[in-house]
């Protein structure tokens, strides 16, 4: 039998498009302020954030029952 452990660890969507972003605001290809250039990580941290809020809600709600 074949064991299958894989996992896949990677920089995601939102690391490849900071980096992007990065390297065009280096090259001087873009000229936006480094508030937009890094907001793929801030983006993101913002979506983990509400999900966790709302599994949050969702625990508090469910206990009260």
């Amino acid at each position: 039998m074949k064991d299958n452990n894989s996992s896949s660890a990677g920089v995601g969507f939102a690391g490849l498009l900071t980096i992007l972003f990065i390297a065009l605001k280096l090259l001087g290809v873009i000229d936006w302020p480094w508030v937009w250039v890094l907001s793929p990580l801030w983006i993101s941290l913002a979506v983990g954030l509400i999900i966790l809020g709302l599994i949050f809600i969702a625990v508090i709600f469910k206990s009260k029952k």
